[in-house]
């Protein structure tokens, strides 16, 4: 195995052990009812972080794409669907508005 290969390798576990040892202990902790529900909103919260930049900047030409894409994201999180929904749906949604635009 040469050297790259070895700190690729090195690189993954010391990535993965970090990762892994939450989630080995994660059930035996008790936590408080408000401090489940900030976790539960941690993902919506990171998908509305990684949406945002980049709702104003997605096409020059048809600026409103974006905004449609964040208010189609935004109703699903506010009905807390699950983000892989979320993102599926969006994408979707965006494709079919794409494609009726050259039809106006």
């Amino acid at each position: 195995m040469d050297y790259i290969n070895l700190v690729i390798l090195g690189c993954a576990v010391v990535t993965f052990i970090p990762r892994l040892i939450p989630a080995l202990f994660i059930d035996k902790l008790n936590f408080s009812p408000k401090f489940e529900k900030f976790l539960n909103l941690i993902p919506y919260t990171a998908l509305a972080a990684l949406i945002c930049p980049g709702v104003l900047t997605v096409d020059n030409q048809l600026w409103y794409i974006g905004l449609i894409g964040a208010v189609v994201a935004a109703g699903l999180a506010w009905k807390k669907v699950p983000i892989g929904a979320i993102v599926i749906l969006t994408v979707v949604v965006l494709i079919t508005v794409y494609s009726l635009i050259p039809l106006f």
